[in-house]
C-alpha cells in the first residue's frame, strides 16, 4: 500500500523530474501537500526506503533532511518512460479489485466451492468484469502492453533465433498486440496477427503491420505456421491448458514444415538461486491465485 500511494502521489516521477533528489520537503512543497502531512510524508519515505524503493542520497541530520533518490529498478516505474515502464503492471497488481479478493482468502480455503477469490468477492469473474466494465477493460490491456514493450526486447534480444524461419505468426490472447508489433519490427517478412476475445479487438489501435482477429482460443485458432502464448496458461488450470493446446496443435504447421508453438511463461524455481528471485517467484505464484491461476516448475 505504501508503493501504491507513492504511485499515486506520483513521487516516483516527481523525484527524477527534479535531477533524481528530493528531501521530503521539497516533495511536499511539489506534489502539493498541506504542512501537517510532511511529518507523514517522512514515515511513509522511511518505509519505502527500507523497502528498497529509495535509496538515501544524504542523511538526514540535526539541521538537514534527508535526500532521497530512485533506485535502478524503481526507474522502471516512472510512467513517462516508454519502453522500460512497469508503471501500467505494477498498477494493476495493486487495484483495488486484485488486492481485496485476498480478504476473504482464510473463508476461501474453507469453501468447498470452486469459485476463484476474485468472484468470491465480486460476484464475477476477472475476465468477466473486464468484458462487463470497458474502464477496467483498459486497465489490463494497457498494462500487457506496457508488460510486452518491456519484456519483448529482453525475448527477441536473448531468444530472438525461435522466431526465425516463421512466416505466420498469431499471438494468442495477444490483447492489443503490444508483443506482436515487437516481432514484427524484429522480423518485417511475418505476417502476425492477434486474436483476442471480442471486447478486447474492438478496442486494439490500427496497426499497418498487424491484424487482429476476434475469436475464443477454446473454442478456434485460425491456421498459422506457428503461435506465441505469452502469460496464457499462468491464468488457467491444467485441463484448461490442455484444451488450449489441443487448438494450437489443431491450427499450427506439421513439425516438418516449421510448425511451433511459443510458449512464454514463469517456471517456478528455475533461474538465479538468490533470494530475490525465489521470493518473485513464489509471491506470482500467490498473486495469481486470485483468478485460480498457477505459476508452475518445470515438471509441471
Amino acid at each position: 500500500m505504501a508503493l501504491k500511494c507513492a504511485m499515486e502521489l506520483q513521487i516516483l516521477n516527481t523525484i527524477q523530474h527534479h535531477g533524481g533528489a528530493m528531501t521530503s520537503l521539497e516533495l511536499a512543497t511539489k506534489i502539493g501537500l498541506h504542512p501537517s502531512k510532511l511529518p507523514r510524508l517522512r514515515r511513509l519515505m522511511c518505509v519505502l526506503t527500507i523497502s528498497g524503493i529509495f535509496v538515501i542520497h544524504e542523511a538526514a541530520s540535526a539541521d538537514k533532511e534527508a535526500v532521497y533518490g530512485l533506485t535502478p529498478t524503481t526507474c522502471l516505474l516512472v510512467s513517462d518512460e516508454v519502453k522500460s515502464n512497469l508503471f501500467p503492471i505494477v498498477n494493476l497488481m495493486l487495484d483495488s479489485t486484485i488486492i481485496t479478493s485476498f480478504f476473504g482468502m482464510h473463508s476461501w480455503f474453507l469453501d468447498d466451492n470452486s469459485v476463484s477469490m476474485f468472484k468470491k468477492a465480486h460476484g464475477v469473474t476477472f475476465w468477466e468484469m473486464a468484458d462487463q466494465d470497458d474502464t477496467y477493460n483498459q486497465l489490463i490491456n494497457n498494462a500487457m502492453v506496457y508488460d510486452s514493450n518491456f519484456l519483448m526486447d529482453i525475448i527477441l534480444r536473448e531468444c530472438g533465433d525461435v522466431f526465425l524461419g516463421i512466416n505466420s505468426l498469431i499471438d494468442v490472447a495477444g490483447g492489443h498486440g503490444g508483443a506482436a508489433r515487437a516481432i514484427t519490427e524484429a522480423f518485417p517478412q511475418m505476417k502476425c496477427t492477434v486474436l483476442d476475445l471480442p471486447h478486447v479487438v474492438a478496442n486494439a489501435p490500427s496497426d499497418d503491420h498487424v491484424s487482429f482477429i476476434s475469436g475464443d482460443m477454446f473454442e478456434y485458432i485460425p491456421p498459422t505456421n506457428a503461435l506465441f502464448l505469452k502469460w496464457v496458461f499462468h491464468d488457467w488450470g491444467d485441463e484448461d491448458c490442455v484444451k488450449i493446446l489441443k487448438k494450437c496443435k489443431e491450427a499450427i504447421s506439421p513439425r516438418d514444415a516449421g510448425g511451433k508453438v511459443i510458449i512464454i511463461d514463469m517456471v517456478v524455481w528455475s533461474g538465479p538461486n538468490d533470494i530475490v528471485t525465489r521470493e518473485t517467484q513464489v509471491f506470482f505464484d500467490l498473486l495469481i491465485m486470485f483468478a485460480e491461476g498457477i505459476e508452475r516448475e518445470e515438471f509441471e
